[in-house]
């Protein structure tokens, strides 16, 4: 194997790593509210938009001649005020995302026993998160794979699962809910955000060619992984899994529930060690202050009435991944020191889009 094809594996593999996550549970359920047509739609979309989006960012991390967060180019090409807000946007996009992964705990707790409430396992959940976090297990790099193989299995055991019963798939409206219409963009917005994977990627060669694949396989596995989830259960709830209890033996359930624990708990804590860091070097926090915010952020978001799982998904796609792909696409303008163009306004545009649908819906 050449250098370059190893780069360019190990690159693609990292973006698409990143990408996988939480926010393919949120599909099935939208897709079956705008019709799969929309929701298919969105996820050529956005994977077309997102891959514009790597790229620009690659370009801005290029250009600069040191090397910073993503505030920190905001900061150098749009101004200070723009950086206070894509602070505030980072950190408590964060919060928000922790608090994503406390609902889906209580989803893959409840597959793997029936005993205790949604809300104990969460707490549990919560408690090992927080522990893991203040010992700073953020530096196990054994984290990063466990969240890749728990997702991977879990979408290859749902899709494996679902060709079984195929013909449950013609009862599925494939058409366009016009009401619902714009329903599916943020979530998909979510489920392909994986900004934060291009810095590394920069250090190796065939970038754009990463970058192409490393979005556009895991918008290919997240549309067969709905067409699974809508083939296995007519009932499609908004976790996507907890649809699937009565339908699915309960053995199978309990092995998703376990790779979804495990992926989600990894995942908690590489995000909320993240924001710890951020909360010290980019706003200069106390350390008791830093701990106490990353842990206790999300759990009194629950417990504040943010507790939808598809409405948070939507919010954080919406406003805060609408806001960071605005931002990029500002910043390359000025990085590279050209006007506004045709395709660039129409690339805002579906940013912009999500965020105003977010605010009026």
């Amino acid at each position: 194997m050449t250098r370059r094809i190893k780069d360019f594996i190990l690159s693609a593999n990292l973006l698409a790593g990143t990408i996988i996550g939480a926010g393919v549970f949120s599909l099935p359920y939208v897709f079956k509210i705008a019709g799969v047509a929309t929701g298919l739609f969105y996820l050529l979309l956005a994977t077309v938009a997102y891959i514009a989006i790597y790229r620009m960012y690659a370009q801005v991390i290029s250009l600069t001649p040191s090397e910073h967060r993503l505030s920190g180019y905001i900061k150098i090409y749009l101004g200070n005020t723009a950086w206070w807000i894509s602070i505030l946007m980072t950190i408590v996009g964060a919060i928000l995302v922790l608090t994503v992964y406390l609902i889906l705990s209580q989803s893959f707790g409840n597959l793997i026993t029936p005993f205790g409430s949604g809300e104990d396992k969460m707490v549990i959940f919560w408690l090992l998160g927080s522990i893991a976090i203040f010992l700073s297990l953020r530096r196990i790099a054994l984290l990063e794979m466990m969240i890749n193989i728990g997702m991977v299995a879990i979408i290859a055991i749902i899709f494996f699962l679902g060709l079984i019963k195929p013909d449950n798939l013609l009862s599925v409206n494939f058409g366009v809910h016009w009401k619902s219409f714009l329903l599916p963009l943020a979530p998909v917005l979510f489920s392909l955000s994986g900004r934060v994977a291009i810095p590394a990627m920069t250090k190796f060669g065939s970038l754009r060619a990463a970058i192409n694949w490393g979005t556009i396989v895991p918008a290919v596995l997240f549309a067969a992984f709905v067409l699974s989830i809508l083939a296995l259960s007519p009932v499609v709830t908004e976790d996507a899994v907890t649809g699937l209890v009565g339908y699915v033996h309960p053995s199978i359930l309990i092995v998703v529930g376990i790779f979804g624990m495990f992926s989600i708990l990894s995942s908690y804590v590489t995000i909320g060690y993240d924001v710890y860091k951020s909360l010290g070097l980019d706003l200069g926090f106390p350390r008791f202050a830093q701990y106490a915010l990353v842990v206790f952020g999300p759990l009194v978001a629950y417990f504040a009435g943010l507790n939808s799982f598809i409405g948070l998904v939507s919010l954080i796609g919406g406003i805060f991944l609408g806001l960071e792909g605005i931002f990029i696409v500002l910043m390359w303008l000025k990085a590279i020191k050209k006007p506004l163009s045709l395709s660039t306004l129409l690339l805002i545009a579906v940013f912009a889009a999500a965020i105003i649908y977010e605010i009026i819906k």
